[in-house]
Protein backbone atom coordinates (compact mmCIF):
# COMPACT_ATOMS: atom_id res chain seq x y z
CA UNK A 1 0.00 0.00 0.00
CA UNK A 2 1.27 3.47 -0.91
CA UNK A 3 1.65 5.78 2.07
CA UNK A 4 1.07 9.51 2.28
CA UNK A 5 4.81 9.98 2.92
CA UNK A 6 5.67 8.12 -0.31
CA UNK A 7 3.27 10.30 -2.31
CA UNK A 8 5.06 13.38 -0.93
CA UNK A 9 8.31 12.16 -2.51
CA UNK A 10 6.84 12.73 -5.99
CA UNK A 11 7.65 16.33 -6.91
CA UNK A 12 4.23 17.49 -8.12
CA UNK A 13 2.63 16.31 -4.86
CA UNK A 14 5.34 17.53 -2.46
CA UNK A 15 3.35 20.58 -1.29
CA UNK A 16 -0.02 18.84 -1.17
CA UNK A 17 -1.84 19.22 2.15
CA UNK A 18 -1.32 16.19 4.44
CA UNK A 19 -5.04 15.43 4.52
CA UNK A 20 -5.20 15.32 0.72
CA UNK A 21 -2.10 13.12 0.52
CA UNK A 22 -3.70 10.76 3.05
CA UNK A 23 -6.93 10.62 1.07
CA UNK A 24 -5.01 10.06 -2.16
CA UNK A 25 -2.98 7.21 -0.63
CA UNK A 26 -6.23 5.31 -0.02
CA UNK A 27 -7.26 5.46 -3.71
CA UNK A 28 -4.07 4.93 -5.73
CA UNK A 29 -2.99 1.53 -7.02
CA UNK A 30 0.38 0.24 -5.79
CA UNK A 31 2.12 -1.43 -8.76
CA UNK A 32 5.37 -3.41 -8.63
CA UNK A 33 7.08 -4.06 -11.95
CA UNK A 34 9.67 -6.63 -12.94
CA UNK A 35 12.30 -5.65 -15.52
CA UNK A 36 10.67 -5.58 -18.95
CA UNK A 37 7.15 -5.27 -17.56
CA UNK A 38 5.04 -2.34 -18.77
CA UNK A 39 3.19 0.05 -16.51
CA UNK A 40 1.31 1.45 -19.48
CA UNK A 41 1.34 0.77 -23.22
CA UNK A 42 1.09 3.23 -26.07
CA UNK A 43 -2.59 3.87 -26.75
CA UNK A 44 -3.82 2.95 -23.25
CA UNK A 45 -6.49 5.03 -21.51
CA UNK A 46 -5.94 8.12 -19.35
CA UNK A 47 -4.29 7.88 -15.92
CA UNK A 48 -1.49 9.60 -13.99
CA UNK A 49 1.46 7.69 -12.49
CA UNK A 50 4.11 8.51 -9.91
CA UNK A 51 7.46 6.71 -9.74
CA UNK A 52 8.47 5.50 -6.27
CA UNK A 53 11.36 3.14 -6.98
CA UNK A 54 13.50 1.97 -9.90
CA UNK A 55 13.67 3.35 -13.43
CA UNK A 56 11.25 3.26 -16.34
CA UNK A 57 12.00 3.72 -20.03
CA UNK A 58 9.72 5.73 -22.30
CA UNK A 59 8.93 3.62 -25.37
CA UNK A 60 7.60 4.72 -28.74
CA UNK A 61 7.05 2.57 -31.79
CA UNK A 62 7.56 4.17 -35.19
CA UNK A 63 7.34 2.22 -38.45
CA UNK A 64 7.18 -1.02 -36.49
CA UNK A 65 10.47 -0.27 -34.72
CA UNK A 66 10.50 0.23 -30.97
CA UNK A 67 12.83 2.88 -29.54
CA UNK A 68 13.60 4.32 -26.11
CA UNK A 69 13.06 8.09 -26.11
CA UNK A 70 13.39 8.93 -22.42
CA UNK A 71 13.19 7.70 -18.85
CA UNK A 72 11.43 8.33 -15.54
CA UNK A 73 13.06 8.00 -12.12
CA UNK A 74 11.80 8.19 -8.51
CA UNK A 75 10.00 11.49 -7.92
CA UNK A 76 8.86 11.79 -11.56
CA UNK A 77 5.35 11.41 -12.92
CA UNK A 78 4.17 10.07 -16.27
CA UNK A 79 0.82 10.12 -17.98
CA UNK A 80 0.66 13.90 -17.64
CA UNK A 81 -0.03 14.37 -21.37
CA UNK A 82 -2.96 11.96 -21.38
CA UNK A 83 -4.42 13.66 -18.32
CA UNK A 84 -3.85 17.27 -19.42
CA UNK A 85 -4.76 16.94 -23.10
CA UNK A 86 -7.48 14.28 -22.89
CA UNK A 87 -5.57 11.86 -25.12
CA UNK A 88 -4.54 8.24 -25.02
CA UNK A 89 -1.00 7.61 -23.84
CA UNK A 90 1.31 8.68 -26.71
CA UNK A 91 4.04 6.32 -25.53
CA UNK A 92 4.64 3.29 -23.36
CA UNK A 93 6.48 3.07 -20.03
CA UNK A 94 8.43 -0.07 -19.27
CA UNK A 95 10.50 -0.98 -16.24
CA UNK A 96 14.25 -1.07 -16.96
CA UNK A 97 14.88 -2.55 -13.51
CA UNK A 98 12.71 -3.65 -10.57
CA UNK A 99 10.40 -0.67 -10.08
CA UNK A 100 7.39 0.51 -8.13
CA UNK A 101 4.84 3.09 -9.23
CA UNK A 102 1.41 4.27 -8.15
CA UNK A 103 -1.49 4.88 -10.50
CA UNK A 104 -4.17 7.60 -10.08
CA UNK A 105 -7.32 6.90 -12.06
CA UNK A 106 -8.86 9.77 -14.02
CA UNK A 107 -11.89 10.11 -11.72
CA UNK A 108 -9.69 10.23 -8.61
CA UNK A 109 -7.41 12.80 -10.26
CA UNK A 110 -10.39 15.02 -11.04
CA UNK A 111 -11.54 14.84 -7.40
CA UNK A 112 -8.01 15.72 -6.30
CA UNK A 113 -7.63 18.81 -8.51
CA UNK A 114 -11.06 20.06 -7.46
CA UNK A 115 -9.65 20.29 -3.92
CA UNK A 116 -6.10 21.29 -4.97
CA UNK A 117 -6.16 23.24 -8.29
CA UNK A 118 -2.43 23.84 -8.10
CA UNK A 119 -1.86 20.16 -8.95
CA UNK A 120 -3.65 20.61 -12.27
CA UNK A 121 -1.51 23.66 -13.00
CA UNK A 122 1.72 21.78 -12.31
CA UNK A 123 0.65 18.75 -14.32
CA UNK A 124 -0.43 21.03 -17.19
CA UNK A 125 2.91 22.87 -17.23
CA UNK A 126 4.77 19.58 -17.23
CA UNK A 127 2.59 18.26 -20.05
CA UNK A 128 3.24 21.38 -22.12
CA UNK A 129 6.96 20.94 -21.61
CA UNK A 130 6.80 17.29 -22.61
CA UNK A 131 4.88 18.28 -25.72
CA UNK A 132 6.72 21.41 -26.82
CA UNK A 133 10.21 21.17 -25.37
CA UNK A 134 13.28 20.84 -27.57
CA UNK A 135 13.05 17.05 -27.19
CA UNK A 136 9.30 16.99 -26.67
CA UNK A 137 6.70 14.96 -28.52
CA UNK A 138 5.85 17.81 -30.87
CA UNK A 139 9.48 18.13 -31.98
CA UNK A 140 9.72 14.38 -32.47
CA UNK A 141 6.45 14.28 -34.40
CA UNK A 142 7.49 17.13 -36.73
CA UNK A 143 10.93 15.64 -37.36
CA UNK A 144 11.07 13.64 -40.60
CA UNK A 145 10.54 9.96 -39.90
CA UNK A 146 13.48 7.89 -41.12
CA UNK A 147 13.06 5.41 -43.95
CA UNK A 148 14.13 1.86 -43.24
CA UNK A 149 14.58 1.00 -46.90
CA UNK A 150 14.88 2.58 -50.34
CA UNK A 151 13.34 0.81 -53.34
CA UNK A 152 14.25 1.61 -56.93
CA UNK A 153 12.15 0.21 -59.74
CA UNK A 154 9.83 1.12 -62.57
CA UNK A 155 6.25 2.14 -61.92
CA UNK A 156 4.74 -0.60 -64.06
CA UNK A 157 7.15 -3.36 -63.12
CA UNK A 158 4.99 -6.06 -61.52
CA UNK A 159 7.84 -7.32 -59.33
CA UNK A 160 8.46 -3.77 -58.07
CA UNK A 161 4.76 -3.40 -57.24
CA UNK A 162 4.87 -6.70 -55.33
CA UNK A 163 7.97 -5.58 -53.41
CA UNK A 164 6.35 -2.28 -52.45
CA UNK A 165 3.23 -4.07 -51.32
CA UNK A 166 5.28 -6.52 -49.25
CA UNK A 167 7.08 -3.67 -47.45
CA UNK A 168 3.86 -1.74 -46.99
CA UNK A 169 2.03 -4.69 -45.46
CA UNK A 170 4.92 -5.41 -43.09
CA UNK A 171 4.74 -1.78 -41.85
CA UNK A 172 8.16 -0.92 -43.27
CA UNK A 173 8.57 2.77 -44.08
CA UNK A 174 10.37 3.03 -47.41
CA UNK A 175 11.23 5.51 -50.13
CA UNK A 176 10.36 4.51 -53.70
CA UNK A 177 12.56 5.87 -56.49
CA UNK A 178 11.96 5.50 -60.23
CA UNK A 179 15.14 5.14 -62.33
CA UNK A 180 13.73 7.14 -65.25
CA UNK A 181 13.12 10.22 -63.04
CA UNK A 182 16.40 12.22 -63.01
CA UNK A 183 15.96 13.55 -59.47
CA UNK A 184 15.26 10.03 -58.21
CA UNK A 185 18.30 8.62 -59.96
CA UNK A 186 20.48 11.22 -58.21
CA UNK A 187 18.86 10.37 -54.88
CA UNK A 188 19.94 6.73 -55.22
CA UNK A 189 23.46 8.15 -54.62
CA UNK A 190 25.33 5.32 -56.31
CA UNK A 191 25.49 3.66 -59.72
CA UNK A 192 22.01 2.66 -60.85
CA UNK A 193 21.42 -1.08 -61.17
CA UNK A 194 21.13 -2.33 -64.74
CA UNK A 195 17.63 -3.03 -66.02
CA UNK A 196 17.93 -6.76 -65.43
CA UNK A 197 18.70 -6.17 -61.74
CA UNK A 198 15.59 -4.08 -61.01
CA UNK A 199 13.84 -3.74 -58.67
CA UNK A 200 16.51 -3.24 -56.04
CA UNK A 201 16.20 -2.46 -52.35
CA UNK A 202 18.76 -0.80 -50.13
CA UNK A 203 18.41 -1.05 -46.38
CA UNK A 204 19.28 2.27 -44.79
CA UNK A 205 22.81 2.03 -43.37
CA UNK A 206 22.97 -1.50 -44.71
CA UNK A 207 23.16 -3.67 -47.83
CA UNK A 208 21.68 -3.48 -51.30
CA UNK A 209 19.83 -6.48 -52.76
CA UNK A 210 19.03 -6.85 -56.48
CA UNK A 211 15.76 -8.46 -57.53
CA UNK A 212 15.45 -9.79 -53.97
CA UNK A 213 13.17 -12.53 -52.76
CA UNK A 214 10.81 -11.50 -49.97
CA UNK A 215 12.64 -13.63 -47.42
CA UNK A 216 15.93 -11.91 -48.26
CA UNK A 217 14.27 -8.52 -47.74
CA UNK A 218 12.79 -9.66 -44.44
CA UNK A 219 16.15 -10.88 -43.21
CA UNK A 220 17.84 -7.60 -44.19
CA UNK A 221 15.21 -5.73 -42.17
CA UNK A 222 15.45 -8.04 -39.14
CA UNK A 223 11.91 -9.36 -39.58
CA UNK A 224 11.69 -12.83 -38.02
CA UNK A 225 11.84 -15.65 -40.55
CA UNK A 226 13.33 -18.44 -38.42
CA UNK A 227 11.61 -20.21 -35.49
CA UNK A 228 13.28 -19.87 -32.10
CA UNK A 229 12.41 -23.46 -31.10
CA UNK A 230 11.20 -26.73 -32.56
CA UNK A 231 8.38 -27.49 -30.12
CA UNK A 232 5.34 -25.36 -29.27
CA UNK A 233 1.94 -25.77 -27.66
CA UNK A 234 0.20 -24.53 -30.79
CA UNK A 235 1.26 -23.69 -34.34
CA UNK A 236 -0.94 -21.16 -36.14
CA UNK A 237 -0.83 -21.27 -39.93
CA UNK A 238 -1.64 -17.81 -41.25
CA UNK A 239 -1.49 -14.36 -39.66
CA UNK A 240 -4.65 -12.67 -40.86
CA UNK A 241 -7.25 -11.43 -38.34
CA UNK A 242 -8.08 -14.99 -37.21
CA UNK A 243 -4.44 -16.04 -36.89
CA UNK A 244 -3.38 -12.87 -35.09
CA UNK A 245 -6.32 -13.18 -32.67
CA UNK A 246 -5.31 -16.77 -31.92
CA UNK A 247 -1.70 -15.62 -31.41
CA UNK A 248 -2.77 -12.87 -28.99
CA UNK A 249 -4.99 -15.14 -26.91
CA UNK A 250 -2.63 -18.11 -27.03
CA UNK A 251 0.40 -16.11 -25.90
CA UNK A 252 -1.57 -14.18 -23.27
CA UNK A 253 -2.72 -17.46 -21.72
CA UNK A 254 0.78 -18.88 -21.44
CA UNK A 255 0.83 -21.17 -24.46
CA UNK A 256 4.06 -21.43 -26.46
CA UNK A 257 2.64 -19.92 -29.61
CA UNK A 258 4.02 -19.42 -33.12
CA UNK A 259 2.23 -18.11 -36.23
CA UNK A 260 3.63 -18.77 -39.69
CA UNK A 261 2.70 -16.37 -42.52
CA UNK A 262 3.84 -16.81 -46.13
CA UNK A 263 3.83 -13.10 -47.00
CA UNK A 264 2.80 -10.45 -44.48
CA UNK A 265 0.53 -10.24 -41.43
CA UNK A 266 -2.99 -8.95 -41.94
CA UNK A 267 -4.43 -11.24 -44.58
CA UNK A 268 -7.00 -9.81 -46.96
CA UNK A 269 -8.24 -7.48 -44.22
CA UNK A 270 -4.80 -5.87 -44.23
CA UNK A 271 -5.53 -4.47 -47.70
CA UNK A 272 -8.85 -2.86 -46.68
CA UNK A 273 -8.51 0.90 -46.91
CA UNK A 274 -11.22 1.55 -44.31
CA UNK A 275 -13.30 -0.71 -42.06
CA UNK A 276 -16.05 1.38 -40.50
CA UNK A 277 -18.19 -1.28 -38.83
CA UNK A 278 -15.54 -2.89 -36.62
CA UNK A 279 -16.45 -2.71 -32.94
CA UNK A 280 -14.50 -0.16 -30.90
CA UNK A 281 -13.40 2.13 -33.75
CA UNK A 282 -16.18 4.73 -34.12
CA UNK A 283 -14.27 6.61 -36.83
CA UNK A 284 -13.28 3.45 -38.67
CA UNK A 285 -9.87 1.81 -38.96
CA UNK A 286 -7.76 0.85 -41.95
CA UNK A 287 -6.92 -2.80 -42.41
CA UNK A 288 -3.20 -2.17 -42.11
CA UNK A 289 -3.65 -0.19 -38.90
CA UNK A 290 -5.76 -2.96 -37.37
CA UNK A 291 -3.20 -5.55 -38.45
CA UNK A 292 -0.31 -3.47 -37.13
CA UNK A 293 -1.91 -3.12 -33.71
CA UNK A 294 -2.72 -6.82 -33.54
CA UNK A 295 0.82 -7.72 -34.59
CA UNK A 296 2.36 -5.49 -31.92
CA UNK A 297 0.00 -6.95 -29.33
CA UNK A 298 0.81 -10.56 -30.24
CA UNK A 299 4.56 -9.95 -30.15
CA UNK A 300 4.36 -8.00 -26.89
CA UNK A 301 2.55 -10.91 -25.27
CA UNK A 302 5.22 -13.35 -26.40
CA UNK A 303 3.94 -14.92 -29.62
CA UNK A 304 6.43 -15.62 -32.40
CA UNK A 305 5.38 -14.38 -35.85
CA UNK A 306 7.32 -15.70 -38.84
CA UNK A 307 6.90 -14.17 -42.30
CA UNK A 308 7.87 -15.34 -45.80
CA UNK A 309 7.60 -18.98 -44.72
CA UNK A 310 5.29 -21.49 -46.36
CA UNK A 311 4.00 -24.80 -45.07
CA UNK A 312 4.95 -27.66 -47.36
CA UNK A 313 2.95 -30.30 -45.53
CA UNK A 314 1.29 -31.29 -42.26
CA UNK A 315 1.67 -34.77 -40.81
CA UNK A 316 -1.83 -35.47 -39.48
CA UNK A 317 -0.67 -38.39 -37.30
CA UNK A 318 2.22 -36.65 -35.51
CA UNK A 319 1.06 -33.00 -35.83
CA UNK A 320 4.39 -32.07 -37.35
CA UNK A 321 4.38 -28.94 -39.51
CA UNK A 322 7.00 -28.92 -42.28
CA UNK A 323 8.18 -25.51 -43.48
CA UNK A 324 9.90 -24.65 -46.75
CA UNK A 325 13.62 -24.73 -46.12
CA UNK A 326 13.41 -27.93 -44.09
CA UNK A 327 12.38 -26.64 -40.65
CA UNK A 328 9.94 -28.87 -38.76
CA UNK A 329 7.69 -27.56 -35.99
CA UNK A 330 6.12 -29.97 -33.49
CA UNK A 331 3.02 -29.15 -31.46
CA UNK A 332 0.09 -31.09 -29.99
CA UNK A 333 -2.32 -28.60 -31.61
CA UNK A 334 -2.44 -26.80 -34.95
CA UNK A 335 -4.72 -23.92 -35.94
CA UNK A 336 -5.47 -23.43 -39.64
CA UNK A 337 -6.05 -19.70 -40.19
CA UNK A 338 -4.57 -19.33 -43.65
CA UNK A 339 -7.54 -17.53 -45.16
CA UNK A 340 -8.33 -17.50 -48.85
CA UNK A 341 -6.81 -16.19 -52.08
CA UNK A 342 -8.26 -13.56 -54.41
CA UNK A 343 -10.29 -15.09 -57.22
CA UNK A 344 -8.78 -14.24 -60.65
CA UNK A 345 -10.60 -13.38 -63.84
CA UNK A 346 -9.85 -15.13 -67.13
CA UNK A 347 -10.15 -12.02 -69.29
CA UNK A 348 -8.03 -11.12 -72.31
CA UNK A 349 -5.04 -9.02 -71.24
CA UNK A 350 -5.46 -9.48 -67.48
CA UNK A 351 -2.57 -11.89 -66.92
CA UNK A 352 -0.24 -9.85 -69.12
CA UNK A 353 -1.01 -6.58 -67.30
CA UNK A 354 -1.22 -7.94 -63.75
CA UNK A 355 0.83 -5.63 -61.53
CA UNK A 356 1.09 -3.16 -64.42
CA UNK A 357 -2.14 -1.34 -63.74
CA UNK A 358 -4.32 -4.35 -62.94
CA UNK A 359 -4.41 -5.42 -59.30
CA UNK A 360 -6.29 -7.99 -57.23
CA UNK A 361 -7.16 -6.20 -54.00
CA UNK A 362 -5.73 -2.78 -53.23
CA UNK A 363 -2.81 -1.70 -51.09
CA UNK A 364 -2.86 1.83 -49.69
CA UNK A 365 0.58 2.36 -51.24
CA UNK A 366 -1.04 2.29 -54.70
CA UNK A 367 -2.89 5.55 -54.00
CA UNK A 368 -0.09 7.74 -55.40
CA UNK A 369 -0.24 5.85 -58.72
CA UNK A 370 -3.92 6.78 -59.16
CA UNK A 371 -3.49 10.52 -58.64
CA UNK A 372 -5.48 12.46 -61.25
CA UNK A 373 -6.42 9.33 -63.23
CA UNK A 374 -9.69 7.66 -64.14
CA UNK A 375 -9.68 4.25 -62.47
CA UNK A 376 -12.09 1.33 -62.35
CA UNK A 377 -13.11 -1.22 -59.74
CA UNK A 378 -14.66 -4.61 -60.47
CA UNK A 379 -16.87 -5.89 -57.67
CA UNK A 380 -19.64 -4.74 -55.37
CA UNK A 381 -18.77 -6.09 -51.93
CA UNK A 382 -17.56 -4.11 -48.94
CA UNK A 383 -13.92 -4.36 -50.00
CA UNK A 384 -14.77 -2.82 -53.36
CA UNK A 385 -16.77 -0.05 -51.71
CA UNK A 386 -14.00 0.75 -49.23
CA UNK A 387 -11.46 0.90 -52.05
CA UNK A 388 -13.71 3.19 -54.09
CA UNK A 389 -14.02 5.62 -51.19
CA UNK A 390 -10.29 5.56 -50.54
CA UNK A 391 -9.15 6.04 -54.13
CA UNK A 392 -11.74 8.77 -54.76
CA UNK A 393 -9.56 11.11 -52.68
CA UNK A 394 -6.69 10.59 -55.15
CA UNK A 395 -8.09 9.65 -58.55
CA UNK A 396 -9.97 12.03 -60.84
CA UNK A 397 -12.79 9.52 -61.04
CA UNK A 398 -13.62 6.05 -59.76
CA UNK A 399 -16.08 3.84 -61.63
CA UNK A 400 -17.48 0.66 -60.08
CA UNK A 401 -18.29 -1.98 -62.70
CA UNK A 402 -20.91 -4.46 -61.50
CA UNK A 403 -22.78 -7.25 -63.26
CA UNK A 404 -25.73 -6.91 -60.89
CA UNK A 405 -28.46 -4.30 -60.69
CA UNK A 406 -28.06 -2.88 -57.18
CA UNK A 407 -25.19 -2.39 -54.74
CA UNK A 408 -27.55 -2.96 -51.82
CA UNK A 409 -27.54 -6.71 -52.50
CA UNK A 410 -23.90 -7.14 -51.59
CA UNK A 411 -22.61 -3.96 -49.91
CA UNK A 412 -23.24 -2.55 -46.44
CA UNK A 413 -25.77 0.27 -46.29
CA UNK A 414 -23.32 2.79 -44.87
CA UNK A 415 -20.98 2.30 -47.85
CA UNK A 416 -23.80 2.58 -50.38
CA UNK A 417 -24.76 5.94 -48.87
CA UNK A 418 -21.17 7.20 -48.83
CA UNK A 419 -20.63 6.22 -52.46
CA UNK A 420 -23.84 7.95 -53.53
CA UNK A 421 -22.66 11.16 -51.85
CA UNK A 422 -19.19 11.17 -53.46
CA UNK A 423 -19.36 13.14 -56.72
CA UNK A 424 -16.42 11.47 -58.46
CA UNK A 425 -17.59 7.89 -57.84
CA UNK A 426 -19.80 6.39 -60.53
CA UNK A 427 -21.46 2.98 -60.79
CA UNK A 428 -22.19 1.13 -64.03
CA UNK A 429 -24.63 -1.74 -63.50
CA UNK A 430 -25.03 -4.90 -65.60
CA UNK A 431 -21.53 -4.28 -66.90
CA UNK A 432 -18.48 -6.50 -67.12
CA UNK A 433 -14.95 -6.10 -68.46
CA UNK A 434 -14.23 -8.25 -71.51
CA UNK A 435 -10.67 -7.13 -72.39
CA UNK A 436 -7.76 -5.01 -71.15
CA UNK A 437 -5.31 -3.15 -73.39
CA UNK A 438 -1.86 -1.60 -73.04
CA UNK A 439 1.73 -2.12 -74.03
CA UNK A 440 3.92 -1.64 -70.95
CA UNK A 441 0.98 -0.84 -68.67
CA UNK A 442 -2.81 -0.70 -68.59
CA UNK A 443 -4.19 1.95 -70.95
CA UNK A 444 -7.81 0.99 -71.46
CA UNK A 445 -10.53 -1.62 -70.98
CA UNK A 446 -13.45 -2.90 -73.02
CA UNK A 447 -16.71 -3.16 -71.08
CA UNK A 448 -19.89 -4.90 -72.17
CA UNK A 449 -23.26 -3.48 -71.14
CA UNK A 450 -25.83 -6.28 -70.84
CA UNK A 451 -28.72 -3.80 -71.04
CA UNK A 452 -27.72 -2.31 -74.39
CA UNK A 453 -25.68 -5.33 -75.60
CA UNK A 454 -22.96 -2.85 -76.59
CA UNK A 455 -19.22 -3.03 -75.93
CA UNK A 456 -17.44 0.26 -75.17
CA UNK A 457 -13.74 1.11 -74.87
CA UNK A 458 -12.80 3.17 -71.78
CA UNK A 459 -9.46 4.73 -70.95
CA UNK A 460 -8.28 3.45 -67.58
CA UNK A 461 -5.37 4.40 -65.33
CA UNK A 462 -5.91 1.47 -63.00
CA UNK A 463 -8.16 -1.55 -62.55
CA UNK A 464 -8.70 -3.05 -59.09
CA UNK A 465 -10.52 -6.37 -58.82
CA UNK A 466 -12.63 -7.52 -55.86
CA UNK A 467 -14.68 -10.50 -56.98
CA UNK A 468 -14.34 -12.71 -53.93
CA UNK A 469 -11.86 -15.36 -52.97
CA UNK A 470 -11.35 -19.12 -52.99
CA UNK A 471 -9.92 -21.51 -50.44
CA UNK A 472 -6.48 -22.87 -51.35
CA UNK A 473 -6.50 -26.12 -49.39
CA UNK A 474 -5.17 -28.70 -51.85
CA UNK A 475 -1.94 -28.82 -49.83
CA UNK A 476 -3.70 -30.02 -46.67
CA UNK A 477 -3.38 -33.72 -45.72
CA UNK A 478 -6.24 -35.91 -46.98
CA UNK A 479 -7.26 -36.71 -43.39
CA UNK A 480 -8.71 -33.16 -43.10
CA UNK A 481 -12.23 -33.16 -44.53
CA UNK A 482 -13.22 -30.40 -46.97
CA UNK A 483 -16.49 -29.34 -48.56
CA UNK A 484 -16.97 -29.38 -52.35
CA UNK A 485 -15.43 -25.91 -52.71
CA UNK A 486 -12.36 -26.72 -50.65
CA UNK A 487 -13.36 -25.11 -47.33
CA UNK A 488 -12.40 -26.94 -44.14
CA UNK A 489 -15.23 -28.70 -42.32
CA UNK A 490 -15.34 -28.35 -38.54
CA UNK A 491 -17.50 -29.27 -35.56
CA UNK A 492 -20.96 -30.63 -36.41
CA UNK A 493 -20.12 -30.64 -40.14
CA UNK A 494 -17.44 -33.29 -39.55
CA UNK A 495 -19.69 -36.11 -38.28
CA UNK A 496 -21.58 -36.69 -41.58
CA UNK A 497 -18.23 -37.28 -43.36
CA UNK A 498 -17.63 -40.38 -41.20
CA UNK A 499 -14.02 -39.22 -40.77
CA UNK A 500 -14.15 -38.66 -36.99
CA UNK A 501 -12.33 -41.33 -34.95
CA UNK A 502 -13.01 -40.39 -31.30
CA UNK A 503 -15.97 -41.17 -29.05
CA UNK A 504 -16.48 -37.52 -28.14
CA UNK A 505 -17.94 -35.00 -30.59
CA UNK A 506 -15.47 -32.70 -32.33
CA UNK A 507 -15.22 -29.24 -30.81
CA UNK A 508 -16.95 -26.45 -32.73
CA UNK A 509 -13.78 -25.39 -34.61
CA UNK A 510 -12.08 -28.80 -34.67
CA UNK A 511 -11.42 -30.45 -38.01
CA UNK A 512 -11.75 -34.15 -38.80
CA UNK A 513 -8.26 -34.61 -37.29
CA UNK A 514 -8.39 -34.26 -33.47
CA UNK A 515 -6.21 -31.42 -32.25
CA UNK A 516 -6.21 -29.58 -35.59
CA UNK A 517 -8.56 -26.59 -35.64
CA UNK A 518 -9.69 -24.14 -38.33
CA UNK A 519 -10.90 -20.56 -38.05
CA UNK A 520 -11.54 -17.56 -40.25
CA UNK A 521 -12.22 -17.60 -43.98
CA UNK A 522 -10.70 -21.03 -44.61
CA UNK A 523 -13.40 -22.65 -42.46
CA UNK A 524 -16.72 -23.67 -43.99
CA UNK A 525 -19.06 -20.96 -42.71
CA UNK A 526 -21.55 -18.49 -44.20
CA UNK A 527 -20.05 -15.59 -42.24
CA UNK A 528 -17.01 -13.89 -43.83
CA UNK A 529 -16.32 -10.82 -41.70
CA UNK A 530 -13.24 -9.47 -39.94
CA UNK A 531 -15.05 -9.49 -36.59
CA UNK A 532 -16.10 -13.13 -37.11
CA UNK A 533 -12.52 -14.12 -37.94
CA UNK A 534 -11.20 -12.41 -34.81
CA UNK A 535 -13.85 -14.10 -32.69
CA UNK A 536 -13.09 -17.53 -34.15
CA UNK A 537 -9.34 -17.04 -33.65
CA UNK A 538 -9.80 -16.32 -29.96
CA UNK A 539 -12.35 -19.14 -29.63
CA UNK A 540 -9.91 -21.60 -31.18
CA UNK A 541 -7.55 -21.07 -28.24
CA UNK A 542 -10.34 -22.03 -25.82
CA UNK A 543 -10.73 -25.34 -27.67
CA UNK A 544 -6.95 -25.80 -27.71
CA UNK A 545 -7.00 -25.59 -23.90
CA UNK A 546 -9.80 -28.15 -23.73
CA UNK A 547 -7.94 -30.50 -26.05
CA UNK A 548 -4.66 -30.17 -24.13
CA UNK A 549 -6.44 -30.75 -20.81
CA UNK A 550 -7.84 -34.07 -22.07
CA UNK A 551 -4.40 -35.14 -23.30
CA UNK A 552 -2.77 -34.82 -19.86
Amino acid sequence: MVTAEEIARVTVFADLEPAERERLSRTVADISLAPGESAVNEGDGRALFGVLEGRLEVIRRVDGVESVIGERRPGDVFGEMSIAFGMLHPGGFRAAEPSRVFRIELDDYQVLVAAAPEIAERVGLLANHRLGGAKGLQARASAPAPFRAVVIGHRWDASCAELRRFLDRNQIRFRWLQPDVPAHAEEWAEALPVEGDLPAVRVVNGKTALRPAFRQVAELLDIATEPAAAEYDTVIIGAGPAGLAAAVYGASEGLRTIAVEREAPGGQAGTSSRIENYLGFPSGVSGDELSSRALQQARRLGAEILVTRSITRIDAATHQVHLDGGDVLRAPTIILACGVAWRHLAVEGFDRLAGKGIFYGAARSEAANTHGLDIHIIGAGNSAGQAAMFFSSHARSVTILYRGESLEKSMSHYLVEQIAARANIHVRYRTEVVAAHGDGSLEGIDVHDATTAQTTHLESGGLFIFIGADAETAWLPPEIALDQKGYVLTGPDVRPTRRWSLDRDPYLLETSVPGIFACGDIRFSPVKRVAAAVGEGSMAIAFVHQYLAKQT
